[in-house]
């Protein structure tokens, strides 16, 4: 179980450093906060303009953010993103609410079965989601990292190169070159790359000599988003009906509650699902879609919300971890990198946002505690091995789960093996059922979900939940007829003869 750290203090460096940020999304403006906060100069350049308004509805609509392909895209912000702002950037967090977001507490995410006889505990607090559009938190940050001494941010601006000097074959960064033509250049004692999924930068190192190593792997869907607005009076849907997020098997669907009476549906369609791919694409076909959701269609029915624009798409995703160390060694120094630029998992998941602040996070813990730059390197890694990697690894294999599963839902005479149906028991008649009867359980698998544990599956390898869960399913399916959940949409038969696509 990971510690908790409230309050801890960093030793101080022993003098001055000057670091550089490329990249002002989520991860780049965490890292600068974070590292501001260790005495040192920051300077964060952005290939974007600054927004033109503080207003969130106003930069939704006008803001260009050409380097971040998701910024219009469905977000959810997980408790280990709440609890690193509560601990130790209470201010932003105020800063952030005070643009509308929301805490959506502990509470907001329990099962109907365990509302009734709830009893908080103080520890509950870990859970909390923000509610938010991606907008709103950027637009916060980068309100907050501005007012911040030693932060600059300089919009606009393109990196075209890096200041490299060899060292015993490695190479070694100095610095940025930036501007057009006559290019200028700007020094730093270490740089930091965050400048997302098409970062230059692996490219350009490799090309000194830098051995990266990369492992990836498919995600197998495209990304289908929609943001709506309640109308004036409307409250949210009440909860406890059918679920609003699920996964079908030849689709995957979730609302996402945000800020300023904002809302989300996004539809993840898999790859090879073409014919529902170009209908969910257009307005008229992704609201067809909604309509045949039981738990989506009361959020996006026209007297509850109105549509806030057309449907953004995202596709080409897939999963990246990019080595920036072989065996002990760094393959370059001086060099770090953070958020989508050097892990990167499926949206679905909702854990960008909170592993690139994390990252940054963690990355300025080391640049305090040493000021050896193979230290340094080699306690960044570690620390990214110990709190990302067991997610990241699970992840993958979910995803290659679930590629296969939309594969198998186009045969109408697949048969699953038993080892599937065995597992797909435990799911659906243990785990599922128990996490709705026994808070206890529902707790230990949260602290996975929100990353609050170093091992996703910490909950299922501890015998005292293990026995919870199995008390549950012992009672048989009968007895555990409340605790099954409810109907989350047609089966691809069913729906695809509605929406008019049968035959694909």
């Amino acid at each position: 179980m990971i510690a908790s750290v409230r309050g801890q203090q960093l030793q101080e460096n022993v003098r001055p450093e000057k670091g550089i940020v490329v990249g002002a999304g989520i991860a780049g403006l965490g890292t600068a906060i974070a590292l501001a906060r260790q005495g040192v100069s920051v300077t964060v350049i952005d290939r974007d303009p600054p927004p033109g308004s503080d207003d969130p509805d106003r930069a939704f609509a006008e803001w260009p953010r050409r380097g971040v392909a998701q910024f219009r895209h469905s977000h959810v912000f997980l408790a280990r993103l709440y609890v690193l702002l509560r601990d130790h950037y209470p201010e932003l967090l105020a800063t952030l609410l005070q643009m509308g977001a929301r805490k959506l507490p502990f509470s907001a995410s329990l099962p109907p079965q365990l509302l009734d006889g709830y009893d908080a505990l103080a520890a509950d607090d870990d859970f909390t989601l923000l509610s938010s559009r991606r907008v709103t938190l950027e637009l916060a940050m980068r309100r907050f990292a501005a007012a911040q001494p030693g932060i600059e941010i300089v919009p606009d601006c393109r990196v075209q190169g890096l200041v490299l000097s060899p060292d015993s074959g490695i190479p070694e960064v100095s610095g940025v070159r930036i501007g057009e033509g006559e290019k200028q250049e700007l020094r730093a004692d270490f740089v930091i790359d965050a400048s997302g999924r098409t970062s230059p930068f692996p490219d350009l190192l490799r090309k000194a000599g830098a051995r990266i190593a990369e492992e990836s792997a498919p995600a197998g869907i495209v990304y289908f988003t929609r943001h709506y607005r309640l109308r004036p009076g409307r409250s949210e849907p009440p909860r406890g009906g059918a679920p609003s997020v699920a996964d079908l098997g030849y689709l995957k669907f979730g609302v996402f509650r945000a800020d300023n009476g904002w809302f989300s549906v996004t539809l993840a369609v898999p790859e090879i699902e073409d014919g529902l791919r170009a209908l969910v694409r257009k307005a008229a076909g992704f609201d067809a879609v909604c309509a045949q959701l039981p738990g989506v269609s009361p959020w996006t029915d026209r007297a509850c919300a109105e549509p806030m624009g057309d449907v953004y798409a995202m596709g080409g995703l897939d999963s990246l971890w990019r080595h920036y160390m072989r065996g002990p060694r760094p393959v370059v120094r001086n060099f770090f990198a953070v958020g989508d630029a050097v892990i990167r998992s499926n949206p679905l998941y909702g854990r960008g946002c909170s592993a690139g602040f994390l990252q940054g996070h963690l990355l300025a813990r080391v640049i305090a505690q040493t000021s050896d730059p193979l230290a340094r390197a080699q306690a960044f890694y570690a620390a990214q091995m110990r709190e990302i990697r067991p997610y990241y690894d699970i992840m993958v294999k979910q995803d290659a789960q679930a590629i296969r599963r939309a594969e198998r839902a186009r045969d109408p005479d697949y048969q699953p093996r038993f080892r599937a149906r065995v597992a797909r028991h435990i799911v659906e008649q243990a785990i599922g059922p128990a996490s709705r009867a026994d808070i206890t359980v529902f707790r230990a698998l949260m602290r996975g979900f929100h990353m609050l544990e170093e091992d996703p599956r910490a909950a299922l390898r501890d015998p005292a939940i293990v026995s919870r869960i199995l008390r549950i399913w012992a009672r048989g399916p009968r007895r555990n007829r409340d605790l099954a959940e409810r109907q989350a949409g047609p089966d691809r038969a069913t729906l695809f003869a509605r929406v008019a696509l049968a035959g694909s």
